[in-house]
């Protein structure tokens, strides 16, 4: 019999036939009940209690007769069940029922059906293991063997270094000063009475130069006898003595410690005894004796805690001494505050106006293309062809415009109308050509046939922008939660072009008055931060807009190429419009410059943001431009990051 037991509950004898096989290797460490309804559940707990084991974790599996999660809510009420960690199977329906559980707390982790491989086990030894660490009493090395070894070793590692650091503590910090010294340097000497080749105990006459301020220092003075005082240098170079130290104290101790150059000039002012130290020597003597370790940290802290004092007592000083200028030193810290929150308030505001527009514009599009559909349906041989074209453009590859024309080109002759057969070939119904001609045929009208079935195609690129915008305004309030660990973002291998084709469904509103010519060739998927490259093709696209004349036309065209003996994809972004001065193209890229034009919003974050993050794939940004003529923005991205490793997911952590 083992302390802890799991519970199973689940009725269907299959799944936990499975549950036990899944589970066997924790029946070493813990009691496996599986039951099959509420009632013998409760038995079983009655026995367990009987018998003085705890509930370390119940798993309950939804089902029609019984309400699962309501069961593992209420073994709060029990005191061998209280701390049990409480997990969820569940097939999927009220979901937003149990995920309010789950936040609330009442339950630790819900899993949903059909189960992956392992899921159960994987679980289990991750709330098995917070249940084991939440009992300091245990011995949690123990189930090291059957749990997450790696937690268990870091928190009983983590807990001895507690229990050292209290002792470490406790052990000195009621001694006093002369007595701690004492003790140490006590010890010091006798040790050099047996042995001294260092020459390390000595005596120094007054004015005896120990340290020099900005100069690097090798020694560590433990002061026996004697004083010595520390200079300073200030403005005019005049030597100020800022403290006297007298037996017990360190001299040079910041310095040794740290490797710094020497922050004062210290000088014997009387005959002094010393235990002077070099690291080799100061190194050999601690591990010689492993009481003197804490006794020099308990002096070096409290030497450091007393220069920290003098440091604080000099500041406060200096704070009454320009009592006149704090005001004014907290109002500008104030504007400063102001002014930081102010940008970033104004960033996340620039970020989400784009996507939130595109839905707006996407919820009266879909309203208008839902209506004509409703009240001006097409012939039933045409609603399964438009069915079947409306979750096609939910998931349509973006085509280049070299590719529209020549698809145009290459049925013009069975369409007869350029512009009807450019249409065809923009709905992607050129792939379905012979039915589209058959229904014109049997409708008489091939153009309001098309026209028709551009409603089916309008309302589900429309639905896919939508989707996009939303996703994309997420994947921002997450990013603003997750603000303190930036580093968590996963790397996905995409398709660089469809990332482009999102950006311009988000922006499709603002470019209708204007042309857009897409290039594109065919790229191998590319490894990067989808969310991160979003934003970076977001603001190149909304810097050219904003610089379009009143007939912009902006040319996206994409290609391989190697630089440096490394393949990169190689974007750019042209558009017609002011352009940029020569000396102004260096200074893009920094922080609130901007070159916007007065009536476009512009904070100057855009290209800086844009570079940081090619810098962080790997990558760059160039630009060419002409006044008045054209600017070329070439992002260049590696096609796989340097120290990266993808693994079977295609993803990158």
């Amino acid at each position: 019999m083992t302390p802890y037991v799991l519970l199973y509950l689940d009725n269907d004898p299959i799944s936990v036939e499975m549950l036990r096989t899944e589970l066997a290797s924790l029946s070493t460490h813990f009691d496996i009940c599986c039951v099959d309804c509420p009632a013998e559940a409760q038995q079983t707990l009655e026995f367990i209690q009987e018998r003085g084991q705890f509930v370390a974790m119940a798993i309950a599996a939804s089902s029609q007769s019984f309400d699962a999660a309501d069961f593992l809510v209420q073994l709060d009420r029990l005191e061998h069940t209280q701390d049990a960690r409480k997990v969820l199977v569940s097939d999927g329906e009220d979901i937003e029922t149990i995920l309010l559980a789950v936040n609330e707390g009442r339950l630790d982790h819900c899993l949903t059906k059909p189960l992956k491989k392992d899921a159960i086990l994987e679980t289990a030894q991750k709330e098995l293991t917070t249940f084991i660490l939440g009992i300091p009493s245990e011995n949690w090395l123990h189930y090291s063997t059957v749990l997450d070894q790696s937690r268990i070793l870091s928190a009983h590692i983590e807990n001895k270094l507690d229990s050292y650091r209290s002792g470490f503590i406790h052990d000195f910090h009621r001694l006093s000063d002369s007595y701690l010294a004492d003790q140490f340097i006590g010890e010091l000497l006798k040790l050099f009475a047996e042995k001294d080749d260092s020459r390390a105990c000595r005596t120094y006459s007054p004015d005896h130069l120990l340290t020099v301020e900005g100069e690097p220092n090798k020694f560590l003075w433990f002061i026996v006898e004697g004083e010595v005082a520390l200079y300073k240098a200030d403005d005019l170079a005049i030597q100020r003595e800022v403290v006297r130290h007298s037996k017990g104290s360190l001299v040079g101790g910041m310095s040794f410690v740290t490797g710094e150059l020497s922050f004062s000039t210290a000088i014997t002012l009387t005959t002094t005894k010393v235990i002077k130290l070099d690291k080799d020597v100061f190194s050999e003597v601690l591990h010689s004796n492993s009481e003197l370790l804490p006794l020099f940290t308990n002096i070096l802290l409290r030497h450091f805690n007393r220069r920290l004092q003098r440091s604080i007592s000099t500041k406060l000083e200096l704070q009454r001494t320009y009592e006149s200028l704090e005001t004014a030193h907290q109002q500008l810290i104030e504007r400063e505050k102001m002014a930081m929150l102010g940008q970033l308030v104004a960033g996340v505001a620039h970020e989400l106006n784009n996507p939130i527009a595109a839905i707006l514009r996407g919820a009266d599009t879909l309203t208008s293309k839902i209506d004509e559909l409703i009240h001006s349906p097409l012939p039933t041989s045409h609603q399964e062809l438009g069915a079947n074209i409306l979750r096609d453009s939910m998931q349509s590859r973006p085509m280049s415009t070299s590719e529209v024309r020549q698809q145009t080109k290459s049925i013009l002759g069975a369409i007869g109308d350029k512009q009807l057969a450019k249409k065809v070939v923009q709905l992607n119904l050129h792939q379905d050509l012979t039915e589209i001609l058959q229904l014109g045929k049997e409708s008489k009208d091939l153009a309001g046939t098309v026209a028709g079935l551009e409603k089916y195609y309008v309302t589900g690129s429309t639905l896919r922008s939508i989707q996009v915008c939303a996703k994309r305004i997420a994947d921002m309030v997450k990013s603003l939660k997750g603000y303190a660990r930036q580093d968590n973002e996963i790397m996905h291998v995409v398709d660089i072009h469809e990332g482009i084709e999102d950006t311009l469904v988000i922006f499709e509103n603002r470019l209708k008055r204007h042309t857009v010519i897409k290039e594109y060739q065919d790229l191998p998927n590319i490894l990067c931060l989808t969310n991160a490259m979003q934003q970076v093709w977001t603001n190149l696209v909304s810097n050219a807009i904003d610089a379009f004349p009143d007939n912009g036309c902006l040319k996206i065209s994409s290609e391989q190429e190697i630089k440096d003996d490394l393949l990169y994809a190689k974007l750019t972004f042209e558009d017609n419009g002011h352009g940029i001065p020569k000396e102004q193209q260096d200074k893009i890229f920094e922080l609130n410059y901007t070159t916007k034009k007065e009536g476009n919003f512009g904070l100057g974050i855009g290209l800086s943001v844009c570079h940081q993050i090619l810098a962080q794939h790997g990558g760059w940004i160039e630009v060419e431009s002409s006044p008045n003529e054209y600017t070329k923005m070439i992002v260049w991205l590696p096609f796989q990051p340097a120290n990266t490793v993808v693994n079977t997911d295609k993803e990158i952590r």
